[in-house]
């Protein structure tokens, strides 16, 4: 749990700016300014990629570009084929011998990766590309284009985000007008803290987005506590499917007594499609409008 909840706390920042130049004899050169920003070129369209993040791999195979990948952590596990490729280890540990020894054209990650281990990457001659994770729908859609033109799939990219996008108007659609429930997301719970989603996250956007008021907006980042929380009472509460499961709730001091648990309000998600900032966040957001306001998709 506690590698996932990293991941999923890591900052939020827009991306760096991307420049694409074409000489005139159709030659495949690409500049990307990353989110440390640095500058990163590929003069050649990149055959075998490594991705340090599961919301990369994601938007790899989501742009049909999985055949590239040679190399992906633990915690990569969408889609199941996923399994087939060759593990780096553990996403904020990842292996950097085990890296250079699969040899890739460039290493696509988050603002995990350390800049010890970038600094070791490069001094073994990789390329390396990170992304920051985002605080709204406009930079994830960014991150999507921006690996689609350094993996030369451009044209997938813009078919990805255009189906985002459609998916993220029908909630608008759905949603609007109606009265916005408060809402809680519970990232975790008991012996080592009470975590949600804070007003600057990109969850608390979607709870918004979703048709939902979000009961943490007196806090920002992760951290929250179970005072607060009783004393707001939220409407409905979110959890994991995963971790900080609803059965646990259920039995948890504190949460057992929130109206919400005790009304039938507490309901279960997927968070890999709230916490990935990859093409099924347009899925989670779908799957949390539902949720907060299901007689709209009745």
């Amino acid at each position: 749990m506690a590698a996932i909840l990293i991941f999923a706390f890591s900052s939020c920042n827009k991306s760096g700016e991307v420049n694409e130049l074409n000489d005139n004899t159709g030659g495949y050169n690409v500049t990307l300014k990353d989110s440390y920003d640095r500058e990163v070129t590929l003069d050649k369209e990149p055959e075998r990629v490594v991705s340090v993040a599961p919301s990369i791999t994601e938007i790899i195979f989501a742009l049909g570009q999985q055949g590239k990948l040679v190399g992906r952590t633990d915690y990569c596990d969408y889609p199941e084929e996923v399994q087939n490729i060759e593990s780096i280890g553990n996403i904020d540990q990842p292996n950097v011998e085990k890296i250079v020894e699969l040899q890739p054209d460039i290493v696509i990650t988050s603002t995990i990766f350390t800049k010890e281990m970038l600094q070791k990457l490069e001094e073994a001659g990789v390329k390396v590309a990170i992304f920051q994770a985002e605080k709204d729908f406009e930079g994830v859609y960014d991150i999507i284009e921006n690996i689609g033109l350094l993996l030369n799939a451009r044209d997938e990219a813009n078919s990805v985000v255009a189906e985002m996008k459609e998916k993220v108007e029908l909630v608008k659609s759905k949603v609007d007008g109606l009265e916005k429930p408060s809402v809680y997301y519970v990232m975790g719970y008991g012996e080592y803290g009470d975590y949600t989603a804070g007003r600057d996250t990109f969850i608390a956007r979607m709870i918004e987005m979703a048709g939902g008021k979000n009961a943490a907006d007196d806090v920002e980042g992760w951290k929250y506590n179970i005072e607060s929380l009783l004393e707001k009472d939220p409407d409905i509460l979110i959890c994991s499917k995963f971790y900080a499961s609803k059965a646990g709730i259920e039995s948890a001091d504190g949460y057992k007594e929130l109206s919400a648990v005790r009304g039938g309000k507490l309901f279960e998600i997927d968070n890999n499609m709230l916490d990935r900032q990859g093409p099924r966040v347009a899925d989670g957001l779908l799957e949390l409008a539902r949720i907060i306001h299901p007689e709209a998709f009745e």
